[in-house]
């Protein structure tokens, strides 16, 4: 038997639950967890709300409340809203309750006294009208990296490096608008390039980590660690325990994480057992994995092990970090900002919670971003729950009923068929077993609906509704390996969707306390009770509603954008983007969009056709600097070759090229 620990990455509490955070770090959790349940293995799963962190702190001065009401309100909220997909936690907890504060004082004080935090001066963004330092995530600009917009004073969500907020190019307080000012203060950093080797050494050891998280890690590792500041000018967060620090709190990433410790001590406190949280934290031969979207991956796999290697404790490191990629919505990404996302509240309004752990189950974003939309969604209810394996239910059990008064014996010898169809079924649920072991919950929910769709092919070959009528014996034969069949999914299918297959068992007549070990027990029998319809089929109407309600968001709140497919900064790099001078310009008899230029580059030339003439006379373009994709391959239009790109935005049909805000000598590299 193996002693587990499961944690959820903890979510800010500044809104509800969306099902991005389900795809990304809750289900993924449950289900692994249920499995291990079935294995006998001691499994406890643990997790809660991010309770402190500036998002919180903004919400609540929107809305004229303290942070406190907002963290306890949306605390609540998720916990419901877990409750409403099954997803059950052990323990679900805040980072605000005083417990958590002692913790994550004491987890400071000893690194403090173990020299590795250092105090030190520092320039900080100051809001000169609202007379305050500027923590990150009041802080917004273009990312010193990958130059996209956005991007917060503390990590940039594009490119996911983690930034420091001074380094932001063109800073705004997201409270004034204003650009901030410059200012000195103190803060206390984590020296974590004295954890270098020993995280190397550690991360040697890790070989079996998914290929995402490792690569993630290692680029962190490559580019050479950095002091982190683990302190911030806030009036909400835990402050640090040392005098003359007022208005100086723990940086919610250094604090978050200790949230899991803090959780299962009230776990622990709630059994009556304060101290059984020791017999997992404090035993190395507890397996600690972490579940989470691939933005807390640096966090739990650099500062979190090098926080916990160094207590007065011996803290167990994490096992694992399987962690997801994101997921997107309808073809773009989700955004709550603009309220582009399906908020969990507002999915249980209309369908079961067991229709979107099936959903997100079969798309699991586990090595690469997936997509959900509600066509989708109804595709996979209607095709896969209902129309394989509801109705492998519904026939095996409505023909068991009709012919045999529900009772269904086991043949003294099955056919070569049978025993093949069985034997595969059986491989298959090591495997499906496998797949959950090793948090490969897509494959898993593949190989479940493999063997349905086996019961129902089988059914179709081997005709019960004519052998009925001439052998008896062989149309009792198929009910008896389809219901095994469908007793075998009710097991391998229970840690992905427990409540249908509680009903599928109880259909059987079978106990509700199994173990998975008990797909080796082959009963001699079966009795059918009562049969009812194991999943329900989705109408056209409610999906059509969902899409109104997504598009009431585009053209009421905000129009979204369609993006195209993310590309890596390899491939951005390849592109040669220069400014050039067009030297001739002149239309293209017989086309109505297309403009010949002429542009010159130092000594080059070269032939560019562009498609601006409804913008443009050629007479305006001559003589302009303009923006230029050298490197694209050549391509003939209207008899002429093309021999790159002119840039230009494109604004409700209208063409503008982009030319240099100041004067910029032709050929320069746009960077």
């Amino acid at each position: 038997m193996e002693k587990i620990l499961v944690t959820s990455a903890l979510t800010y509490a500044n809104g509800p639950l969306h099902i991005g955070h389900v795809a990304g770090s809750y289900l993924n959790a449950d289900i692994f967890v249920r499995y291990n349940k079935l294995l006998g293995n001691d499994v406890i799963y643990i997790g809660g709300t991010d309770d402190y962190g500036t998002p919180i702190s903004i919400k609540a001065e929107e809305e004229g409340v303290e942070p406190r009401v907002i963290a306890e309100r949306y605390n609540k909220s998720m916990k419901k809203d877990l409750d409403g997909l099954n997803i059950q936690l052990d323990n679900f907890s805040g980072t605000s309750r005083p417990r958590h504060i002692k913790v994550s004082q004491d987890f400071f004080t000893n690194l403090l006294e173990a020299g590795y935090i250092n105090k030190k001066s520092l320039n900080q963004f100051y809001d000169e009208k609202h007379k305050r330092f500027l923590a990150d995530r009041y802080i917004e600009g273009i990312c010193p990296h990958c130059k996209s917009e956005g991007a917060r004073g503390d990590q940039c969500d594009k490119c996911g490096k983690l930034i420091d907020a001074i380094d932001l190019i063109d800073p705004k307080s997201k409270i004034s608008g204003e650009k901030p000012i410059i200012k000195e203060t103190t803060h206390w950093y984590i020296n974590l390039p004295k954890f270098e080797n020993q995280l190397r050494e550690w991360l040697e050891t890790k070989k079996y980590w998914k290929d995402n998280v490792l690569n993630f890690i290692m680029s962190w590792l490559n580019e050479g660690l950095i002091e982190r500041a683990i302190t911030r000018d806030l009036d909400w967060g835990i402050p640090i325990p040392l005098e003359n620090t007022k208005g100086k709190v723990l940086y919610v990433w250094f604090d978050a994480p200790i949230g899991y410790i803090s959780s299962t001590m009230e776990w622990a406190e709630r059994k009556g057992q304060p101290d059984l949280w020791k017999e997992y934290w404090l035993n190395s031969n507890t397996k600690l994995i972490h579940f989470l979207g691939k933005d807390n991956i640096p966090f739990h796999t650099i500062i979190w092990p090098a926080v916990l290697s160094k207590q007065k404790e011996p803290f167990i490191l994490p096992y694992d970090v399987p962690a997801n990629e994101f997921l997107n919505l309808e073809g773009q990404k989700m955004s709550t900002s603009r309220n582009w996302t399906v908020w969990v509240e507002d999915y249980l309004k209309y369908f079961d919670g067991e229709l979107l752990r099936y959903v997100l189950a079969a798309n699991a974003p586990e090595t690469k971003d997936s997509d959900f939309t509600w066509k989708d969604f109804q595709n996979k209810i209607n095709n896969d729950l209902n129309n394989v394996l509801g109705n492998l239910a519904n026939r095996t059990f409505v023909f068991a009923k009709k012919y045999f008064d529900g009772k269904i014996r086991k043949p003294e010898k099955l056919s070569e068929l049978s025993d093949k169809i069985l034997n595969q079924s059986y491989k298959l649920t090591s495997y499906i077993g496998k797949s959950f072991n090793g948090y490969q919950v897509r494959k898993a929910t593949k190989l479940v609906m493999d063997i349905a769709r086996t019961g129902n092919k089988y059914f179709d070959e081997t005709k019960p509704w004519k052998e009925i009528k001439t052998n008896k014996d062989k149309a009792e034969e198929t009910l008896y390996v389809c219901t095994e069949l469908l007793r075998l999914i009710s097991i391998s299918f229970s840690p992905i969707v427990p409540k249908a297959m509680k009903k599928l068992r109880k259909m059987m007549n079978l106990t509700d306390n199994f173990k998975w070990d008990d797909i080796k027990q082959v009963p001699e029998n079966f009795q059918i009770g009562e049969v009812s319809p194991l999943f329900k089929k989705i109408e056209d109407a409610e999906i059509e509603k969902q899409l109104e309600l997504l598009k009431a968001i585009q053209t009421n709140e905000v129009k979204i954008m369609q993006h195209k497919n993310e590309i890596e900064f390899e491939d951005f790099i390849k592109l040669e983007l220069r400014i050039v001078k067009i030297v001739e310009a002149e239309n293209i008899p017989k086309s109505n969009k297309l403009i010949k230029l002429r542009i010159k580059l130092g000594n080059e030339e070269r032939t560019i056709v562009a498609g601006i003439k409804e913008s443009y006379e050629p007479e305006e373009l001559i003589g302009k600097n303009v923006a230029m994709l050298l490197n694209l391959k050549p391509r003939k239009l209207m008899g002429i070759e093309s021999q790159g790109m002119i840039l230009s935005a494109e604004d409700e049909g209208k063409y503008s090229v982009l030319i240099p805000e100041r004067d910029v000598k032709e050929g320069s590299e746009i960077l």
